[in-house]
């Protein structure tokens, strides 16, 4: 017994170091990637870093993308990008229920809210009936599905709602905190490294799913064709 516990104390001893160590080399990259966010960012880009910074995320990076940027196909702004894939290209919209019940005036409620935030991808289009009956399902089916109907919100309200412009649009550092809602087929993307807009027309923000789903809490949903 006192053999064993002589031996097991250097083993415990070298584990804690490992996951000192690991933890250090975590932060340094946070770190880094906080810090090479803010060179020559713009007050936007600084207060969008400094969000996902003080939320825990292990890395992002901004990129600012060239003028008529969305005149060019997938394939010329993944390469922009360095993304994975185009499929790795997504787009936050704001969405409304027009035909929310009469109870419903704001977003402070997840699962039945006035408008939300939905996060696809470019090679997917947005499914109001496949959002409509995933917000009903999570109401349990206690609201009738005639007070559900998904639209794209008017381009002024959106622009008020989120403090950003068309093209701009991000669940970061967003104005009003609506509830947001992420695509099911950005989870499952190799490698796990996603990019939205980042609060201005050309710049855009890379992070992790796994990552988003964990610090933002969106509902993952199949919500496109």
């Amino acid at each position: 017994e006192q053999a064993f516990s002589q031996l097991s104390a250097p083993q415990a001893s070298t584990g804690n170091e490992q996951a000192a160590a690991e933890a250090a080399a975590a932060a340094a990259r946070r770190q880094a990637a906080y810090n090479a966010a803010l060179v020559n960012a713009s007050p936007i880009q600084a207060r969008l870093a400094k969000e996902l910074f003080d939320k825990g995320f292990s890395d992002f990076r901004f990129v600012r993308a060239p003028p008529k940027y969305y005149d060019q196909p997938l394939e010329f702004r993944q390469n922009i990008l360095q993304a994975a894939s185009i499929h790795h290209l997504c787009k936050s919209i704001i969405v409304e229920n027009t035909k929310a019940h009469p109870s419903v005036k704001g977003w402070d409620n997840p699962q039945n809210s006035k408008f939300y935030v939905v996060i696809v991808q470019y090679t997917a289009r947005l499914n109001a009936d496949k959002l409509k009956n995933c917000i009903h399902k999570l109401n349990g089916g206690k609201i009738g599905k005639q007070f559900f109907n998904m639209r794209l919100c008017a381009e002024d309200v959106s622009d008020s709602l989120s403090g950003y412009e068309h093209n701009a649009v991000s669940p970061i550092g967003i104005k009003t905190p609506l509830p947001i809602v992420l695509s099911h087929k950005i989870t499952k993307l190799e490698a796990d490294f996603f990019w939205i807009g980042a609060g201005e027309v050309d710049l855009k923000v890379g992070l992790s799913a796994a990552e988003f789903v964990d610090k933002y809490k969106p509902m993952v949903v199949d919500c496109t064709y």
